[in-house]
């Protein structure tokens, strides 16, 4: 009888390391597309998963000529695309980004900027406000940060991050932009603490956002590609009690613009950037595969947040 092969953990496109059959996940319809805008950014960031920095450039600037052929497929093809989302690096450094928001929003979608709110924010107020007076509440943004404590969050983005950062938040909420929060979980404290935390700095700093509200303060669990995971099969879906449909890559994929290549392609979704298994093609319709839940990633961040899927990995 023929020994059965063995693969280490996610290494096998279909396979566990024990033997199982990996669970996927199929676009239900596409809801959100992200475009990464580049993986420059002002600042450099421990456990950043996008290993952003003002010398990585291996995801270079995408350009408002290479954005308009998605918007233009999705109207050709009348996909159910509602929100466009902007992610990095730092999206304020891309030279095209002023321009491209104004193309999505001018094509009717709800827009998200995920910014650390700083300097690359800054030096755009001029065309923020203009757009915003154009486009009112059809533009988000999503500033990050860290922890609400200074010290904390400068632990993880450098000294002298937090006061810029406030002053950036501060313009968008004396300005009346349409504003949310996103947070880290590094330090061991339960929702409820940081929850409480927050609240009391948003009071303290007059930041009118909801920190009990999971979408206006988002708390993301650490992502660590090291770290020992389980592998998520089938039967994990039952086991945990959570629906396919319910994680990211069931209605998002994201555009990326790897240096040196000719033109963007299309990745599951804004976790994997870099890893080339992931890549599904230049268009969106190339895109409608099913994705594999073959990264630890797909497992720690997305699925289990914390579960698992039995009592021995």
């Amino acid at each position: 009888m023929d020994t059965p092969i063995q693969y280490r953990k996610f290494e096998h496109p279909d396979i566990t390391a024990k033997g199982e059959t990996r669970a996927l996940v199929r676009l239900s319809h596409l809801h959100t597309l992200w475009f990464n805008t580049g993986s420059l950014c002002n600042i450099t960031c421990k456990g950043c998963f996008m290993e952003s920095s003002p010398t990585n450039d291996k995801l270079a600037y995408i350009t408002r000529d290479e954005v308009r052929p998605y918007l233009q497929e999705i109207k050709d093809r009348k996909l159910a695309v509602k929100e466009i989302g902007f992610t990095g690096g730092e999206p304020f450094m891309n030279p095209d980004m002023v321009a491209i928001l104004s193309d999505c929003l001018a094509a009717g979608f709800e827009v998200l900027v995920l910014s650390n709110a700083m300097k690359p924010m800054h030096h755009k107020k001029a065309e923020l406000l203009a757009l915003k007076d154009q486009f009112g509440d059809k533009l988000s943004l999503r500033i990050s940060i860290d922890h609400f404590t200074p010290a904390r969050h400068e632990e993880l983005r450098g000294v002298g991050t937090w006061a810029p950062m406030i002053e950036g938040v501060r313009w968008l909420v004396e300005n009346g932009f349409n504003m949310a929060v996103a947070g880290r979980t590094l330090w061991h404290e339960d929702d409820v603490q940081e929850r409480a935390g927050y609240a009391a700095m948003f009071a303290r700093e007059g930041i009118p956002v909801d920190a009990l509200d999971p979408m206006a303060l988002v708390l993301f669990p650490e992502m660590d590609e090291q770290a020992d995971v389980p592998e998520i099969t089938v039967a994990c879906w039952d086991i945990l009690g959570i629906r396919p449909d319910a994680m990211m890559c069931a209605t998002s994929r994201m555009v990326v613009k790897r240096k040196g290549d000719d033109g963007p392609v299309v990745m599951p979704c804004t976790l994997l950037p870099y890893d080339t298994q992931f890549v599904m093609g230049e268009s969106l319709c190339e895109a409608e595969e099913a994705v594999k839940l073959n990264h630890p990633h797909c497992a720690k961040f997305c699925v289990l947040g914390g579960g698992s899927c039995s009592v021995a990995d």
